[in-house]
């Protein structure tokens, strides 16, 4: 009977080990996806704002004075925002 509660009390140690070590290998690669997420909305913002650029330049180059001005006017309204979320925090 007590070897059974030694053999019973070590498998829950063991099983408690085995658990642990997933738990701290799943937070290192929850961790490492949090990391690449971060990296990836980043590259999304600075490509979202290539595009606007991109946008601008060729509302410009085509001569059309109203595409340029609602792209300026956007780019205005847009660092408003920025500028007022900014005042918020």
């Amino acid at each position: 009977m007590l070897d059974q509660v030694r053999t019973y009390i070590e498998q829950l140690i063991a099983r408690y080990e085995a658990e642990k070590t997933e738990n701290e290998r799943l937070r290192q690669e929850l961790r490492a996806c949090e990391e690449t997420g971060a990296a990836l909305k980043k590259q999304i913002t600075e490509l979202e704002s290539e595009i606007e650029t991109r946008k601008l330049a060729e509302a410009f180059s085509a001569g059309a004075p109203a595409d340029a001005k609602a792209k300026v006017d956007n780019l205005i309204k847009e660092i408003d925002r920025c500028i007022s979320c900014l005042e918020e925090a």
